[in-house]
């Protein structure tokens, strides 16, 4: 079974309802980072139920220090853009989904397929 990182631009298309077909067959991956972003992002209050049932369903990629310094460096100039890719090669990701146009022209990173759509 492949492993799908969820960019956060992605998961929060998910969470408003589109582009979710056919992703729930695989591993779904996210940074522990986007559950900040996306709480914040969509005002979310504590307790929720939605980000409960998500946080059941995806696989968090902790922020540990080397992702920091790896994402500090490279391999874009967006720090944001860094942690979520050096979060999906730590979580052996197969592809990395997002809807983030200069992502999506890298094309790859490592082995890791960079698209928009499985």
């Amino acid at each position: 079974m492949a492993n799908i990182f969820l960019d956060v631009n992605k998961l929060i298309s998910i969470i408003d309802g589109g582009g979710e077909e056919g992703l729930r067959r695989y591993e779904l991956v996210v940074a522990s980072l986007s559950w900040h972003i996306v709480s914040y992002l969509k005002k979310w209050k504590i307790p929720n139920k939605r980000l409960e049932k998500l946080f059941e369903v995806l696989v968090s990629v902790e922020m540990s220090n080397e992702i920091v310094k790896k994402a500090m460096i490279g391999p874009t100039n967006d720090f944001e853009d860094n942690v979520q890719l050096h979060s999906a090669m730590l979580g052996e990701c197969d592809y990395f989904l997002t809807l983030d146009r200069e992502l999506l022209k890298m094309k790859h990173f490592g082995k890791m397929q960079i698209c928009d759509k499985i």
